[in-house]
């Protein structure tokens, strides 16, 4: 049996006595792409704080590829490869769109800093090395035109893909992406969709929290449904279109 890419074991995490994530337990199986849903206050982002570890978890753990992530860094975990992005776009500024993808390569450069400084071969080979697929992350994000445009000036839903490039720039082996439809319009969602698609089929496991169900059912292999911190239902898309308690109570007309 093969060891999962991402695995929740009883996470538990409590805020002044109000409940954001009861026993929760999950797998992500490697090169899927898994799918959180649930109303606001279901805890989702909290989940996600608790996989990277910007919150302690007050009891359960998490595993990356069956190692434990406990006593590591936000940092350390995303030099692993567990790399995240977060509700609001966040977007370095002072620097270009083509700078604030480079970015999400820092923890993988390298040329020492003085080999950089004196403009060795070898840094130079990698700057630009570097530099090409930043690139060709902008262009696969239809993002190529705001290349040396401040970050800052973007609209928010390019900022949103520009977030996605950022961590994809830092060679994920798993990706957990934080509501990236939110801000996007029809015709960016329809890209995404397309782009998000493309990150499984290269093997690129995803772990994503959307309000969009539209986007959730048309492209997750399995889909996971909170509420008050707890998993309520879970199953492939056609299932939880399926499950009379998840259109009722989370899903709604929209599906329909």
């Amino acid at each position: 049996m093969s060891v999962a890419a991402l695995q929740a074991i009883g996470l538990a995490k409590s805020f002044g006595g109000v409940r954001a994530a009861a026993e929760v337990s999950f797998a992500v199986p490697e090169g899927h792409l898994t799918a959180i849903i649930g109303p606001n206050g279901a805890g989702k982002t909290t989940l996600f704080n608790l996989m990277t570890n910007l919150f302690a978890a007050d009891a359960g753990e998490v595993r990356f590829f069956g190692a434990p992530l406990a006593g590591l860094t936000p940092a350390r975990i995303a030099a692993q490869g567990l790399v995240r992005t977060f509700q609001s776009a966040r977007i370095f500024p002072g620097m270009t769109t083509h700078e604030n993808v480079l970015v999400g390569a820092h923890q993988h450069v390298k040329a020492h800093p003085l080999a950089q400084m004196l403009w060795l071969p070898r840094a130079l080979r990698e700057e630009r090395a570097l530099a090409a697929r930043a690139d060709a992350l902008l262009e696969l994000a239809g993002l190529a035109a705001y290349r040396e445009r401040a970050a800052t000036e973007l609209p928010i839903g390019a900022q949103k893909l520009l977030e996605i490039m950022r961590a994809l720039m830092a060679r994920p082996r798993v990706l957990l992406l934080d509501e990236p439809a939110a801000g996007l319009n029809d015709a960016e969602t329809a890209e995404l969709a397309t782009l998000l698609r493309a990150l499984r089929a290269s093997g690129v496991t995803v772990l994503v929290v959307e309000h969009n169900m539209s986007l959730v059912m048309g492209v997750a292999d399995e889909v996971i449904v909170l509420d008050a911190g707890s998993i309520v239902a879970q199953g492939t898309p056609a299932e939880i279109q399926g499950n009379p308690r998840v259109v009722e109570a989370y899903v709604g007309k929209e599906l329909h």
